[in-house]
C-alpha cells in the first residue's frame, strides 16, 4: 500500500519546493517513490457480500438430507427440514447446524 508523504526540503532542489510536487506516493516496504506533479482522485466503491453467498448460496441447498425438527417459524407447522453442517469456528467448538424449512423456507442455524 502506497502512502503520501511530504518530500523533506533536504530532498528537494530550491526551485521544486516552489512547484506542486513536493508530495510523493511511497511504499513503506521497498524504496518505491514516485512524486506527486498534479493532484490525484480516484474513489472506489465496494459491494459487501452477502452472507448466504458466504455459505455457498442457493446452489449449497441442493442434494442436502431431511431431518426431523420443529420449523422455527412460529405459524409453520413442519416437523421436517433439509440440513448441512459447517465448522465455522475454532476446532475444538462443535459444528454449527444450518436448517431450511421444507414447507415455509424459514433457515435458521444452531450451534
Amino acid at each position: 500500500m502506497l502512502i503520501i508523504t511530504r518530500i523533506p526540503t533536504t530532498e528537494c532542489a530550491p526551485e521544486d519546493l516552489q512547484s506542486a510536487g513536493n508530495h510523493r506516493f511511497e511504499c513503506r516496504t521497498c524504496p518505491y517513490q514516485m512524486v506527486l506533479d498534479r493532484r490525484y482522485y480516484e474513489r472506489k466503491d465496494f459491494e459487501f457480500k452477502k452472507a448466504d453467498s458466504v455459505l455457498g448460496g442457493a446452489d449449497s441447498w441442493k442434494n442436502v438430507d431431511k431431518t426431523e425438527i420443529n420449523c422455527a417459524n412460529g405459524g409453520c407447522e413442519s416437523q421436517k427440514a433439509y440440513f448441512k453442517q459447517a465448522q465455522i469456528r475454532s476446532a475444538d467448538e462443535p459444528m454449527t447446524s444450518f436448517y431450511r424449512c421444507v414447507e415455509c423456507g424459514t433457515e435458521w442455524r444452531e450451534n
